[in-house]
C-alpha cells in the first residue's frame, strides 16, 4: 500500500528500464541511482554537433545487498524523499534494517553521498553484515583520466575532455575525489545501530575539488553533513511549495514535478553560481545519443522560466545570464546564415554556437529568438531588475534579436506586409513554411517589448523595430475564423505539438473567445498522439480560459500518460478539490505592483526580499496561500504517480523529462488560477474572481524568496480563498 504522504514515492521494486530510475541532482551534479556515470554541469566533450555532456565514472553505482541463504523473510523499499531531496533502498527482516541513502548535497553542490546505516531489530541477533557491490572502473569515453595520490583517505582522479566543442577552444579539467566502498558492513555484536557515509566529491580543479572536500569531510566529522543538507531542503520547502487539498496522485504529481525542477536549481543566495542552461532531460542524463546530448532548447525559455521566475527568480535571473554568456555564439550564428543581430542556437552547449547534429532545426526553428526574448520580458515585467538590462548584457540581448527579426522579414508588396519565409515552427512535422503564425507574433513581440525596454533605458528607438512589428502578417481564416499555422495550412493536417494554441498563453497574444475556441478545437483534433507530454497542458489552458473545465482536465488527462510506472496515473470524476497556491502570485494584480529589485541590490542566504501590501507600503513578506474551491463532477486523479516523466506517452524520447513537468506546472500556476504576468496580458483572467481571506491550513507554498507582492493585509489570515464566477 503506498504512503499517504504526497511528498514520498515508494516502491517494492525498480522500473525494469533504467532510464527511468530516480534522479540524483543538484545545480552541478547529476547522476541516476545505481547508474555508472554521472555528469558535471557545464562538461561537454565532442565537436560541434557530436558535443554531449561528458560522462565520468559515479562511484555511487553501489548496490545494497543482503548475504543469501539466511533463511530470513526479507522485504526491499524504495523510497524517493522529496522533503530532504534523498534517495533510499532499505532491506528488512526480523533481524535488522538496513538502509542506503544517496542524495546530491543541496548547500555543497560538489558533493555525492552515498551513506547506509545498519540498524539492529532482535537483540538476540549476533554480527549483522551486508554486502556492497559496487561497479566502478575509472574509465569514461569522453575524458583522458588519470588516478593521482589519495588525499585526506579519498581516491583521486582526474583529467580533462577529448575534443572540445568548437575548434581551438578549451579542453575542460574534470577533478573527482572519492571514498571507496568496501565489499561488505558488519555492525558487530552489542552495536544497536551505525552509519557509514562515503563521498564523491568533483571540481574544476585539484585545488577546487580538494577544498570542497574538506568542507564536506568537516561536516561529516561533526555529524551534520546529511543535517546540513536535510535542513537546507527543509527551509527550501518551508519557503517553497505547492501543494492541493485534495486527492494524493494529484498533489504527488505537483510535488514531484517542482521538486526535479527545484533540484536543478541552486539553493537561494548560494555564491558563485555560474548557469549552464537547463537541458530537456536535466543534469543527470544527457551522454551521448540520450536526451539530446544534455543541450539546451527553447525548453529552458519558453516551458522552464516561467515556473522559476515565480519560485526562484535568483535562478531565474542565472538563466538569462547563460543566454548573455552565450551571445557572442549567437551573433556568430546569425552571421553564418547571413544576417544581422543575434539567432541563439536551436541546441546550444557551452559557447552558444549551433550544435544541433541536423541543420534543418538549427537554420529554421528561429522561433527561440522570441522564447528568449520572452523570457526575458517576463523577468522584467516581475522583478524590475535594470541591473540586469543596463549593465549585465540583458539590453545586448534583447536589441541583438530585434536586429535579427528585422534583418531575417521579407517586404511582401503585393500584401503589403512583411513575411518570414522558410522557417520550422515548433510543429516540426511542417519544415520550410512561410509565415508560421507562432513566429511571427513572437516577432511581434520581441520587437514591441525591445522598444519598450529602449524607452525605458534612454536608448533610441529604431523605426524599423516597430514597423515591421505593425505590418509583419500574422496569418488568419476570415473564412473559418481560426489561425492558420503558416501560409497554406488546411485544417486536418497533422501536427506535432502545441504549436498555435501557445498564442494566448504562454505568447502574449489577444485572441476573442470565439477564435480562442476555434484554434483549440481545430488543431486538438489533429495533434498527433505521440507528442510530447507538454502539449496538452497548453491546451488544457485554453480551455479553462474558456472555462470549460470538463474538457481542460480531458486534455490534462493526457499529459499523465508521460508519468512512468509503476504507479501509473489517471484521471477520474470526484466531488471536489481544493488548490493551494501562493498569495504572492495574487498580489501583483491585487496590489497593483511588484517588488522592486534595484541596481546593484544584493541578499544574502536566507535574505527575503522585501514587499509591497496592497496599500502601497513594505510587506513583511509572511508566509499566505491561495486557495482555489473546487466545484462538483472535477476529475481528478485516482492513482499515484511515480516521479520520473518521459517526453513521449509510449516511454521515448528524453527521460525525467522536466519540460513536460514544466508544462504542467504552468497549467496549474497560470492556467487553472488565471494569473498572468504583469504588464504582459490582462491580468487576472476571470475578472468576476472573488478574492477574500480563508481559514485553510496546511499551505506549501510560500513566497520567502519571490520577488512579487505578497498580501499581507490580514496578519492572523492562514490562507486565500479565490472564488471563481463558475464551477472549478
Amino acid at each position: 500500500m503506498a504512503s499517504e504522504d504526497p511528498t514520498l514515492f515508494t516502491a517494492h521494486s525498480l522500473p525494469s528500464d533504467p532510464r527511468l530510475w530516480a534522479t540524483v541532482t543538484n545545480a552541478y551534479l547529476g547522476t541516476r541511482v545505481y547508474h555508472d556515470t554521472l555528469h558535471v554541469s557545464g562538461i561537454y566533450n565532442g565537436a560541434r554537433g557530436a558535443t554531449h555532456r561528458a560522462t565520468l565514472p559515479s562511484p555511487l553505482n553501489v548496490q545494497l545487498e543482503a548475504p543469501a541463504g539466511t533463511g530470513h523473510q526479507l522485504t526491499k523499499t524504495f523510497i524517493l524523499d522529496t522533503n530532504t531531496g534523498s534517495f533510499l533502498h532499505t532491506l528488512e527482516d526480523s533481524r535488522f534494517r538496513a538502509s542506503q541513502c544517496i542524495y546530491a548535497h543541496r548547500t555543497l553542490p560538489h558533493v555525492l553521498v552515498l551513506s547506509v546505516s545498519l540498524s539492529r531489530l532482535d537483540a538476540r541477533s549476533g554480527p549483522i553484515t551486508v554486502l556492497l557491490q559496487a561497479a566502478f572502473s575509472p574509465e569514461s569515453p569522453d575524458l583522458d583520466l588519470h588516478l593521482g595520490p589519495d588525499f585526506q583517505g579519498a581516491r583521486y582522479l582526474y583529467g580533462h575532455t577529448l575534443t572540445p566543442e568548437q575548434p581551438g577552444g578549451p579542453q575542460q579539467e574534470v577533478h573527482m575525489l572519492w571514498t571507496p566502498v568496501p565489499p561488505a558492513l558488519t555492525l558487530g555484536e552489542g552495536e544497536e545501530d551505525r552509519t557509514w557515509e562515503f563521498l564523491t566529491v568533483v571540481g574544476g580543479s585539484q585545488a577546487e575539488a580538494q577544498a570542497c572536500l574538506l568542507e564536506a569531510l568537516r561536516l561529516q566529522a561533526k555529524g551534520t553533513l546529511y543535517t546540513a543538507h536535510a535542513q537546507a531542503w527543509v527551509q527550501l520547502w518551508a519557503d517553497c511549495g505547492l501543494d492541493v487539498v485534495g486527492p494524493l496522485a494529484l498533489r504527488q504529481a505537483l510535488r514531484g514535478a517542482l521538486y526535479y525542477l527545484l533540484s536543478a536549481l541552486p539553493h537561494p543566495g548560494a555564491p558563485g553560481y555560474i548557469c549552464h542552461g537547463l537541458s530537456p532531460g536535466g543534469l543527470s542524463n544527457g551522454s551521448r545519443d540520450e536526451c539530446y546530448w544534455g543541450h539546451v532548447f527553447w525548453d529552458q525559455d519558453l516551458w522552464l522560466f516561467p515556473n522559476i521566475l515565480l519560485f526562484h527568480p535568483e535562478a531565474a535571473r542565472g538563466l538569462l545570464e547563460y543566454r548573455v554568456r552565450t551571445l557572442a555564439g549567437a551573433l556568430d550564428n546569425a552571421r553564418n546564415l547571413g544576417y544581422q543581430g543575434a539567432k541563439f542556437a536551436w541546441e546550444s552547449a557551452g559557447s552558444g554556437l549551433e550544435v544541433c547534429p541536423e541543420d534543418i532545426y538549427g537554420t529554421q526553428e528561429i522561433h527561440i529568438n522570441g522564447a528568449v526574448v520572452l523570457a526575458f520580458e517576463l523577468y522584467y515585467h516581475s522583478t524590475q531588475d535594470l541591473q540586469l538590462f543596463q549593465k549585465a548584457g540583458g539590453w545586448e540581448v534583447v536589441s541583438a534579436i530585434a536586429e535579427f527579426w528585422c534583418s531575417r522579414v521579407e517586404w511582401s508588396p503585393g500584401e503589403e506586409k512583411y513575411h518570414l519565409r522558410g522557417v520550422m515552427p515548433p510543429d516540426e512535422y511542417h519544415s520550410g513554411v512561410n509565415n508560421s503564425v507562432y513566429t511571427n507574433v513572437l516577432v511581434q513581440n520581441s520587437l514591441r517589448f525591445a522598444a519598450v525596454l529602449a524607452e525605458d533605458l534612454g536608448q533610441p528607438v529604431p523605426e524599423q523595430w516597430l514597423a515591421v512589428a505593425d505590418k509583419i502578417k500574422v496569418p488568419f481564416d476570415l473564412k473559418q475564423n481560426f489561425h492558420p499555422e503558416f501560409d497554406g495550412y488546411k485544417p486536418g493536417e497533422e501536427v506535432k505539438q502545441a504549436d498555435v494554441v501557445l498564442l494566448g498563453y504562454p505568447v502574449p497574444f489577444s485572441l476573442s473567445p470565439q477564435v480562442r475556441r476555434k484554434n483549440l478545437e481545430i488543431y486538438e483534433a489533429v495533434t498527433s498522439p505521440q507528442g510530447p507530454a507538454m502539449t496538452w497542458s497548453m491546451f488544457a489552458v485554453g480551455w479553462m480560459e474558456l472555462k470549460d473545465t470538463r474538457r481542460a482536465w480531458d486534455l490534462l488527462e493526457r499529459s499523465f500518460a508521460n508519468i512512468t510506472e509503476p504507479f501509473k496515473a489517471s484521471l477520474a470524476p470526484a466531488s471536489a478539490h481544493t488548490l493551494i497556491l501562493p498569495a504572492f502570485c495574487l498580489g501583483p494584480w491585487l496590489a497593483g505592483a511588484g517588488a522592486q529589485l534595484g541596481e546593484g541590490s544584493q541578499r544574502g542566504p536566507g535574505d527575503s526580499h522585501q514587499t509591497l501590501g496592497p496599500s502601497g507600503s513594505r510587506g513583511s513578506g509572511l508566509r499566505r496561500a491561495c486557495v482555489l474551491g473546487g466545484g462538483g463532477g472535477v476529475p481528478v486523479l485516482t492513482t499515484f504517480p511515480l516521479q520520473v516523466w518521459t517526453e513521449n506517452a509510449d516511454g521515448s524520447g528524453a527521460v525525467n523529462f522536466l519540460t513536460g513537468m514544466g508544462g504542467f506546472l504552468q497549467a496549474v500556476l497560470f492556467g487553472f488560477t488565471g494569473l498572468r504576468t504583469q504588464g504582459l496580458v490582462p491580468l487576472l483572467s476571470w475578472p468576476d474572481t472573488e478574492v477574500t481571506p480563508s481559514g485553510s491550513k496546511g499551505s506549501k507554498l510560500f513566497s520567502k524568496n519571490s520577488l512579487l507582492t505578497t498580501l499581507d493585509s490580514c496578519p492572523q489570515t492562514t490562507g486565500w480563498s479565490l472564488g471563481l464566477p463558475w464551477a472549478l
